[in-house]
């Protein structure tokens, strides 16, 4: 019997497929298999690569894959793509996520644990509910606003308007008043639940020892700690801090054609959540900066002078990734009274 050395799986809701192929490329066998069947049939195979786009659901089967003996290659659906020919379809998915795997320069995505794929959902989970909360209120404010109730931006405005419906204000229609009154519940409910995610969130970052080192660094708190580690764990899959900078979408785009080379805007690629958070940070670092110039750090408060905010913002949001992963992966924290620069800052953790 010929000997399977790779097995692309192409996983979905209720249908799988796969192809096995042998050390030379050849197919040994193809096979379309329901939820219920797919792990005993790989239970039965020799151990073996089985490769998976890493899509939805790809990390709770990569981990069960891999208690059954196999190594398994999660891979960047992105970079499955253009093996795919036309006329897509199951079992060519799987041939290409097959061939893909057998490249040498195919970059992999580590498979994540049940804890990290937790706390990555706690930080899903509220970033909906903050979305309810923002569309309930603005769904409040438009509504009262034609009768002529209006609040101020922020939320002292937002008070107002809950304000309104709580109390039954007179230039309310009764018969609205009672949907009305719907959306304030459940605003109050959206507000609870963010409350109290981030309130574990935190608690969980105090937990961690990697997250604590993290929030060494000027500005980075429990959240974007957390979610970092959620994220990326030990740092250890990327060859160097601007390769984390270049995942999270912080580096400039480059095109170039003979003689003609160009950088563009930051690329946005990788982890959106994530990225967002470290702009956020750099942004409250920012606004710190211009109130009080002479407790931050020289190197920012020039950058301010040279560059617009927002072009600054995304430059020490660069600089904040890069640090955390030079923590995650050497250990030690952060100290600010050490010379500038990424490696001269960091120290060893105390014991």
């Amino acid at each position: 019997m010929t000997q399977i050395s790779i097995i692309g799986l192409d996983i979905a809701k209720s249908v799988f497929q796969f192809e096995a192929q042998d050390a030379q490329g050849a197919v040994v066998r193809t096979e379309r298999l329901s939820r219920d069947k797919l792990l005993p049939a790989l239970a039965t195979m020799p151990a073996t690569i089985v490769a998976m786009e890493a899509c939805a659901t790809a990390h709770h089967w990569a981990r069960q894959i891999r208690d059954l003996g196999h190594e398994v290659r999660l891979l960047p659906p992105a970079y499955v793509k253009p093996f795919v020919p036309r006329n897509k379809t199951d079992a060519r998915d799987a041939h290409a996520i097959a061939v893909a795997a057998t490249r040498p320069d195919m970059p992999r995505v580590p498979v994540k644990s049940v804890a990290q794929q937790g706390a990555r959902s706690l930080h899903t989970i509220r970033d909906l509910l903050v979305g309810q909360r923002t569309q309930l209120i603005n769904a409040l404010r438009a509504h009262l606003a034609e009768f002529g109730l209006v609040g101020v931006r922020g939320d002292a405005g937002a008070k107002a308007v809950i304000g309104f419906v709580e109390a039954g204000h007179p230039a309310i229609p009764p018969m609205i008043l009672p949907d009305l009154q719907v959306l304030v519940r459940q605003w109050h409910e959206a507000v609870k639940g963010i409350v109290a995610i981030e309130a574990r969130i935190k608690a969980a970052a105090k937990a961690d020892q990697r997250a604590r080192r993290l929030m060494t660094i000027p500005f980075v708190g429990p959240m974007i700690a957390h979610a970092t580690v959620a994220a990326i764990g030990e740092g250890r899959q990327f060859g160097s801090a601007r390769d984390y900078a270049a995942w999270l979408g912080l580096t400039p785009r480059i095109q170039a054609s003979g003689e003609m080379r160009r950088t563009g805007r930051i690329s946005k690629a990788g982890d959106q959540r994530l990225r967002r958070l470290y702009v956020l940070g750099a942004t409250a670092a920012l606004a710190k900066a211009k109130r009080r110039p002479d407790d931050m750090d020289p190197w920012l408060v020039e950058l301010l002078k040279r560059r617009p905010a927002r072009v600054a913002a995304v430059a020490l949001a660069a600089r904040m990734a890069r640090t955390a992963w030079a923590l995650l992966t050497r250990g030690g924290e952060y100290d600010a009274t050490r010379p500038h620069g990424q490696a001269g800052r960091l120290r060893p953790a105390a014991a």
